[in-house]
């Protein structure tokens, strides 16, 4: 049996982009941490929240690359200096990916009560009509 791709179907053309889109983001090995919600407060708006517990502001990174919303977070280990008697929170540090289609931009970020909102919206495209001279050849 062969991989069915959009290259196989003959009347969607152009759309590689889009099919090597789906397969990044089924390599961005994104584990779960840390937890997060995507919810849709319009209709043309989005909003992703990060359980970032623990995370100040200068340990959290956003950056949009390549069409890809990618939030890290790096917390300081200082543990040199303390002695533990049970350590069950961890320093650690996470990368989240989220695919961003095209028209999608990424507006404003907040953190509160160790959540991170992050802000999305789309834009409407504009519909386009072209009409197509015929040439005699």
């Amino acid at each position: 049996m062969t991989k069915m791709t959009l290259g196989s179907y003959p009347h969607m053309l152009g759309f590689e982009q889009l099919e090597r889109l789906l397969e990044r983001t089924a390599k961005t090995g994104n584990e779960g941490y840390p937890p997060f919600n995507i919810e849709q407060t319009s209709d043309s708006s989005y909003r992703i929240t990060l359980a970032v517990a623990g995370f100040a502001e200068n340990d959290l990174g956003i950056t949009v690359e390549d069409r890809q919303l990618v939030i890290r977070g790096r917390q300081a280990d200082d543990s040199a200096d303390r002695v533990f008697l049970h350590r069950g929170i961890a320093a650690r540090q996470f990368q989240r990916s989220f695919v961003l289609a095209d028209g999608v931009e990424v507006g404003e970020a907040v953190i509160e009560n160790g959540l991170l909102h992050v802000d999305l919206s789309r834009s409407r495209p504009e519909t386009v009509v072209q009409t197509i001279q015929i040439k005699k050849g």
